[in-house]
């Protein structure tokens, strides 16, 4: 994988496409009987780039803590189990990777009311205009930012939806106390893309990091429609496990 001829003359910076590729050959092993990133003088001449720029790639991970300089060895790989996320007919942030680490944690960081657009409205089954209320939240785990989401759900169902998952930080217990008990994942659709500012600021990525994108439909038992998501995961914290 690191091997492979970046590309020139894209708009996507040497260092940055570099850093992608060392981050992939990582996460698939590629490094596992030395527990090291290769040299920047072996890198340099694999990429075809100077020191520096490799540098810039490594400074790059190093903030993501993927990897770390060591005086005298070289770039030591951090060794980070990426948390095994389960998409399922009862999908929760909470309950997914609870058992694997110590504290989960979910954080409100805005939220406000606006009409349906054409997607939207489709999506939650809602005429076009309906009020909505969207929810902007982060999910930690131990501590360390794990996704973050951008939510809707009908206004008229669940206007103190915010409030309620400010105090409890659990959209499963704020659909409880506003009559829902219990609901079930419609689709799940997941995407990859490189992390936008956003990401970067809340996610503690660095720039040219990979996301994992999903976007889910939830609906009641009554199969309406009560809440439609877009969540943003840091691609080498989690995996994703499709469960039967």
């Amino acid at each position: 994988m690191v091997g492979q001829k970046i590309q020139r003359q894209t708009g996507v910076a040497l260092w940055r496409q570099i850093a992608d590729r060392i981050r992939t050959s990582i996460s698939h092993g590629d490094f596992d009987e030395t527990g090291m990133v290769p040299p920047e003088t072996t890198l340099a001449l694999q990429f075809g780039v100077n020191r520096h720029t490799i540098r810039s790639a490594l400074g790059a991970l190093a903030q993501e803590g993927i990897v770390r300089a060591v005086q005298g060895r070289g770039t030591l790989i951090e060794r980070k189990e990426r948390l095994s996320f389960p998409i399922s007919k009862r999908t929760r942030f909470s309950q997914g990777i609870g058992d694997q680490v110590r504290e989960t944690r979910s954080v409100l960081l805005a939220s406000s009311e606006e009409p349906a657009n054409a997607e939207l409205s489709g999506q939650l089954k809602v005429d076009v205009g309906t009020k909505l209320v969207r929810l902007e939240t982060l999910g930690q785990a131990d501590h360390r930012p794990v996704s973050r989401a951008t939510s809707w759900f009908p206004a008229d169902r669940f206007g103190d939806i915010a409030e309620i998952y400010r105090t409890t930080g659990s959209i499963t217990k704020a659909f409880r106390e506003l009559g829902v008990p219990d609901y079930v994942r419609v689709v799940t659709e997941i995407t990859a893309t490189h992390a936008d500012e956003s990401d970067l600021s809340d996610l503690q990525l660095s720039p040219g990091a990979i996301v994992l994108v999903a976007q889910a439909l939830n609906a009641d038992l009554d199969d309406v429609p009560v809440q439609y998501s877009i969540s943003r995961f840091a691609a080498d914290r989690v995996r994703f496990t499709v469960e039967n």
